[in-house]
Order: structure tokens, then sequence, then C-alpha cells
């Protein structure tokens, strides 16, 4: 089953911690270029996106278990107005069969009169 908010059956985080990591990549590799004090800030960036992985990994927000799925119950709250209504309909289709039973199949057929030669 899958769980709301998945994309290929992975959650949010796991794009969040893509984008932290390409992001910390793509800022290791613009401050390797700097000169001076600034080339050494690639160690804090490192271990800055260390921590705020370890942070995401160890403290997640959701259970790893997704919860029990409950048993769907169907209940026909409309049970006495659809029996009336088909009743009804029985009734009404029994009369039109009499009616069409009279009128049409039972039509008397009546004799023509002989003529008599004279």
């Amino acid at each position: 089953m899958r769980m709301p908010g998945t994309v290929l059956g992975v959650g949010p985080g796991v794009f969040i911690l893509a984008l932290l990591w390409v992001l910390t990549l793509l800022l290791c590799v613009l401050l390797s270029r700097a000169s001076g004090l600034a080339r050494f800030s690639v160690i804090l960036v490192f271990f800055a996106a260390v921590i705020i992985t370890l942070a995401l990994v160890l403290f997640p927000r959701a259970s790893e278990l997704p919860p029990p799925a409950t048993e769907i119950k169907i209940v026909d709250t409309f049970f006495i107005g659809r029996f009336v209504l088909l009743s009804i309909l029985s009734v009404v289709f029994l009369g039109c069969l009499f009616v069409f039973l009279i009128h049409h199949i039972m039509q008397p057929v009546y004799a023509k009169p002989i003529r008599v030669p004279s």
C-alpha cells in the first residue's frame, strides 16, 4: 500500500537529504577554488551537512510502520426507500402487463359475415 505524499515509494525526507548533499557538494566545489582562509570553510560546510543529515535520520517525524488499515464497512442507509421504490415499480409493471394482456393479446376478433349469393 502506498503512503500519501510519496514519489516512487520514497518520502520527502529522501529528497531533502539529496538536495542537502547536492548543495553541500556544490558549495564545497565553489569554496575549494577560493584562496586564503575561505578555503578551509569547506570542512565546516561538510560537518554542518553531516550534522543535519544525522539529525534528520535519527529523529524522524513519522513512525517507521504505517498505521494498521481499518476495515471499511459499507452501510446501505437508503435500504427502506430502495425497497419501497422496488415495490412500487413491481406493482406498476404487473398493472401494465395486465393492461397489455387485456387490450393487445386478448383483443376480440369478430367473425366476418358470410355473403350469401342470391
